[in-house]
């Protein structure tokens, strides 16, 4: 079958600003931090949240977020950089820009940074984690073009017109083959449609108490497991299949119990600590800006007074008014 396109490979993923290397890796890992902020911003603030709380919740995740990535990167391929034959220097572990981020690191050490600090201010760790979910998967679908300038996460040999051109030489090319899968695209735009389906999902069955992100575990590790499965790159083996997908398997079955017990939870998750957010501000006492003002696709629409701790429906207007009478009462003895 004659090959009718494919997708070119960069020629270079660093750029030189004087003395200055930019590369194209980190910058896309910057890139979804910022859209991954931005997002869970918005969604915060319409669900009630304080201004300014997700920035400053960021400081802590992606210093976390780096270091467990790396980690689990080097622990998982430690054969790249220890040992006689090692390819790279084992200096070279510590240069994270040049690629090598393992995902469950990352959200493992992030997810520890977040919670770290939701407990300094006082405020609902699973509604965080339920506001961040569909930005981290927009996150990691822009991180994955850090891959493709650096020419990783590629599968297996395809004539397919959407066929990524690698260089030969590079680990995991076959002699003979210059077009592959790219493994890398696939898992963009999975990410992409996850955080759709996690913003929908939400607001469908108005999801709370970290079920959305125990939702977005499941659903990316489903995806996963296929997209790992495409991969044609050195990896450890454990029963016929890559050690990445025997995590895939655990972490979502993981997750199924997660959704399965914390499906009766109706317990209060505090937005606001004592001093109003993380970074010390005052929340807006009509829960934060009006969901109108929100674009459609970012907004939380499963705000539910009896959830955040208020009264059921019905119940504030009959306080209010019995309030109202018992000061009504007071004045007149007052008067008396």
């Amino acid at each position: 079958m004659p090959l009718l396109a494919s997708i070119p490979s960069p020629s270079q993923g660093v750029w030189n600003l004087g003395p200055i290397p930019i590369r194209a890796y980190a910058l896309c890992i910057v890139l979804g931090v910022i859209v991954a902020v931005w997002i869970g911003e918005r969604r915060w603030r319409a669900r009630g949240g304080a201004p300014g709380t997700i920035t400053d919740l960021a400081v802590w995740a992606v210093p976390f977020g780096l270091v467990g990535g790396r980690l689990y990167h080097v622990i998982t391929d430690w054969q790249i950089y220890f040992g006689p034959d090692a390819p790279k220097r084992p200096i070279d572990a510590l240069f994270i820009w040049e690629g090598g981020l393992g995902i469950w690191g990352a959200i493992a050490l992030g997810a520890l940074g977040v919670w770290i600090a939701c407990r300094r201010s006082g405020i609902s760790f699973t509604a965080v984690a339920d506001t961040l979910a569909p930005g981290v998967a927009v996150a990691q679908a822009i991180g994955r073009w850090g891959n493709y300038f650096n020419q990783e996460l590629f599968g297996g040999p395809t004539d397919l017109p959407w066929g990524l051109e690698i260089e030969p030489g590079r680990p995991g090319t076959i002699p003979g083959e210059t077009t592959y899968h790219p493994a890398f695209l696939y898992e963009s735009l999975w990410d992409l449609a996850l955080a759709v389906v996690l913003i929908l999902a939400a607001r469908r069955f108005a999801l709370r108490h970290g079920r959305v992100f125990a939702l977005y575990v499941a659903g990316y590790t489903l995806g996963r497991f296929w997209i790992e499965g495409l991969r044609v790159d050195p990896a450890h083996h454990i029963l016929g299949l890559r050690l990445n997908q025997w995590t895939s398997v655990v972490i979502f079955l993981c997750a199924l119990a997660y959704l399965w017990l914390a499906r009766k939870r109706t317990d209060e998750e505090p937005l606001n600590g004592p001093a109003g957010d993380v970074g010390g501000g005052d929340a807006d006492p009509a829960h934060g800006r009006d969901q109108a003002d929100e674009p459609e696709l970012l907004r939380d629409e499963t705000r539910d007074e009896t959830l955040d701790g208020g009264p059921p429906d019905g119940k504030e207007t009959a306080t209010a008014g019995a309030a109202s009478d018992a000061g009504t009462a007071e004045g007149e003895a007052d008067r008396r």
